[in-house]
């Protein structure tokens, strides 16, 4: 046997390999199939629990009475009707018990019930979330994969399956989304669900106005709802310093034509720019829950939601600036060459894009089909306009006043509007002050 595979070890490594495909085959199957027009956010957990590679996690006969009694310690996190909640508990536990496995893991994780784990829950657990960030992103190409004639994604289930990875990285429980204006609060160094409530109950009401106090109103504030140390007030500080500001210029357009018809190829070119009061540009989320290296990333969406629709989707990082350099400096190159303009025109349009690139911006280029007349939306995600994969965002992504909020229901009706419109029949010119509270999907 030791002989046999050293000799042909090339074999055993392409048979694992080729295991490893088929696996992979079989999520991105039942995550297609999964995928719903309508699937509400909180559905999407039931989805990406489904994974191949989560069934293959062993299910220990050791693991019975701990999982029954996290089962109790994360109930109220479960999509359960609490109405029939026999038959529902019942009907959990009838799951593949691998999946039954994966989702309480991931809701101990959540809820920061894993340090009452054991060992082997814990490698287990631990499994599960380095395999995350990428299962997600897979989960998010099939909302995003046209599904229409027109060549259009689900903006619904987008925006479950970013609150998802968000939540995952910042371990922020689902529950916490219910209520308005929450979910950000979690994030922060030594914050609770008691200090939580009583910051909103000194009307507080939003994370924004929680981020425009001074160092001086904050320290007044926390003398009143917690008892935090210096160095505890100045973790928060730290913290509120790395949450990104984002600045969004779109412009839509056909290509050598002063109006748009409907059917036409519209370009759309987003150009966005971040701002820390740190002074950093790149920088890794503040996710010290999370036990894996995880990079900021932002989800760019161009989105109808009216109609449930995502016409136009990228996904950015300011982690790398020769990628973003190269990226834009092509993406003008041809975008010029389509426009007939001259050697020098493209150069000096190219050098221009450079030096927005190094001074903190990141372009976005894309096209889609130009719609009938009429005003629409434009919805973004950080990992949604702008959708943080990694952070939870203010009520909403990239702002103008109204934001992208999430209901957990299963009404198609439910997803809220931005305010951002873009106009189907001429150029949008639009730039918009975002504060994102936190950074990403993943």
């Amino acid at each position: 046997m030791v002989i046999l595979m050293v000799d042909r070890g090339s074999k055993w490594e392409l048979l694992f390999h080729s295991f490893y495909l088929i696996l992979m085959n079989d999520t991105l199957g039942a995550y297609f199939h999964l995928m719903k027009l309508s699937l509400a956010p909180s559905k999407v957990m039931e989805v990406f629990i489904k994974a191949a590679e989560f069934v293959e996690i062993p299910v220990r006969r050791s693991d019975d009475e701990p999982l029954q009694k996290l089962f109790m310690a994360v109930r109220s996190e479960l999509n359960l009707d609490l109405k029939n909640i026999k038959k529902e508990q019942a009907k959990f536990w009838k799951q593949h018990p691998a999946l039954v496995k994966t989702e309480l893991l991931i809701q101990a994780h959540l809820t920061h019930e894993t340090a009452n784990l054991s060992p082997d829950l814990e490698r287990d657990c631990k499994r599960v979330l380095e395999l995350a960030p990428h299962l997600l992103e897979e989960l998010m190409k099939m909302a995003l994969i046209p599904r229409s004639n027109k060549g259009h994604g689900w903006f619904r289930p987008v925006i479950g399956v970013v609150e998802l990875s968000q939540s995952i990285v910042q371990a922020v429980p689902l529950s916490a989304r219910k209520s308005e204006g929450i979910a950000p609060f979690f994030q922060l160094p030594n914050f609770n669900d008691d200090i939580v409530k009583k910051i909103t109950r000194k009307k507080v009401c939003t994370f924004q106005e929680f981020q425009e106090m001074t160092i001086e109103e904050h320290a007044e504030l926390f003398s009143q709802v917690a008892n935090f140390s210096a160095s505890e007030v100045g973790d928060v500080e730290n913290v509120l310093k790395l949450i990104p500001s984002m600045k969004v210029e779109v412009t839509c357009g056909t290509e050598g034509e002063e109006a748009i018809q409907e059917g036409d190829i519209v370009t759309v070119q987003v150009w966005v720019t971040l701002k820390r009061a740190n002074g950093l540009i790149d920088a890794l989320p503040h996710a010290p829950n999370y036990p894996f290296h995880k990079e900021e990333n932002f989800w760019c969406l161009l989105a109808d939601t009216n109609y449930n629709s995502v016409w136009f989707s990228q996904k950015i990082s300011f982690m790398d600036e020769a990628a973003a350099v190269s990226a834009a400096s092509t993406a003008i190159e041809e975008r010029m060459e389509v426009l007939g303009a001259s050697p020098k025109e493209t150069s000096s349009a190219i050098r221009e894009a450079v030096e927005k690139v190094k001074n903190g911006c990141l372009l976005a280029m894309g096209k889609f089909l130009a719609p009938a007349e009429g005003n629409y939306f434009s919805g973004q995600v950080t990992d949604e306009g702008l959708i943080p994969e990694d952070g939870i965002d203010e009520e909403g992504e990239i702002e103008e006043k109204e934001d992208i909020e999430s209901e957990y229901s299963e009404d198609e009706d439910d997803t809220q509007d931005t305010n951002k419109k873009g106009s189907a029949n001429g150029k949008v010119h639009e730039k918009s002050g975002s504060e994102s509270s936190g950074s990403d999907e993943e």
